[in-house]
């Protein structure tokens, strides 16, 4: 596989390869540096797991790994290993980089109470011009 833009170069991954889990299950995993770079894909776009490129291996094999891992801690120690490595120069982390769904981007904070009626609306037969009987 050629080395694409953004993906792990033989360095990063001869850091990041001991760190990972590698229990044996009943099925043949899918090869670690293929699925680290469709999760890294889908982190970098921010689009939906289902459209990670079919080169990285099944978008449910990369979220599942990216769950599993994030539970056993394992990425804080990627991160650690490879700010190590870097000598802490080549970290980028931003908050920037992180959108708000629009939908999301201007919701009301607080308590939301139900506006009065206006003075005009009225339920009684009186302020309606009705003539009621005495």
């Amino acid at each position: 596989m050629a080395l694409r833009r953004y993906e792990l170069t033989d360095f990063e991954w001869s850091i990041i390869e001991p760190l990972l889990p590698n229990k044996p299950r009943g099925v043949p995993r899918v090869d670690d540096r293929r699925v680290l770079n469709g999760i890294y894909w889908r982190l970098r776009t921010g689009s939906p797991w289902a459209e990670i490129p079919e080169r990285y291996g099944p978008h449910t094999t990369c979220y599942n790994r990216f769950v599993r891992w994030s539970r056993a801690g394992v990425w804080e120690k990627i991160f650690k290993a490879v700010s190590v490595a870097y000598d802490g120069s080549e970290q980028s982390i931003d908050s920037t980089t992180i959108r708000v769904h629009p939908h999301g981007g201007n919701a009301k904070r607080g308590v939301r109470t139900a506006p009065a009626p206006p003075r005009w609306l009225t339920f009684e037969p009186a302020h309606w011009g009705v003539r009621v009987a005495d």
